[in-house]
């Protein structure tokens, strides 16, 4: 068993990738921006744009500032892709 957070809640997911062992690369359902059923982070917590997460697959603890990251933007661009 993995050292998990206390606070960590199944019910509480991420969609970021975990900069430590990349699980989700290469997931098509990933790629195209929806919520895969496999590759999540736990939410720990947040603080308003920066979240606090725990990867299931490694037991890597980060934080990450999702108003400075690009995945918003990789997501709207595949959506856009998919309406033409």
């Amino acid at each position: 068993m993995l050292p998990i957070d206390p606070h960590a809640d199944p019910s509480r997911r991420a969609w970021l990738a975990c900069p430590a062992c990349r699980h989700g690369d290469d997931c098509p359902e990933c790629e195209s921006g929806r919520n895969c059923f496999v590759h999540w982070q736990y939410l720990i917590r947040n603080e308003g744009p920066r979240v606090f997460l725990q990867c299931p697959t490694c037991a890597h603890w980060w934080t990450a500032d999702t108003s400075q990251s690009d995945w918003r933007a990789t997501a709207s661009t595949a959506l856009q892709r998919k309406r033409f």
